[in-house]
């Protein structure tokens, strides 16, 4: 079965620039994996557009074959050393794993 792999990220900074470097450098090294981690079907990482302080500031948006292949990508080396830097600048995480 298909899963679709969410999380919710909220930025530990407090001004408004950090963040937004913080996030975009999120996007980056999170969507540049797509290039080293063959189960990744699809990959998407953005910031929140709308109601800053009520939503959460970043999101990731992926996809996956099964089970098996986001576990592979999850103990993946190249997804550890992103997860060190995100663990970095954030302050709380929520995910889900849905069916496609």
């Amino acid at each position: 079965m298909s899963l679709r792999h969410i999380v919710l990220w909220r930025l530990d900074a407090d001004d408004a620039d950090t963040r937004a470097l913080h996030a975009e450098e999120l996007r980056t090294r999170l969507e540049g994996l797509q290039d080293v981690i063959p189960e990744i079907d699809s990959i998407q990482v953005g910031p929140n557009v709308a109601f800053p302080g009520a939503n959460w500031d970043v999101a990731l948006v992926s996809e996956f074959a099964d089970a098996e292949a986001l576990e592979r990508y999850i103990v993946h080396p190249a997804h550890q050393e992103v997860v060190e830097f995100v663990r970095s600048v954030t302050k709380d995480r929520a995910a889900i794993d849905v069916p496609l």
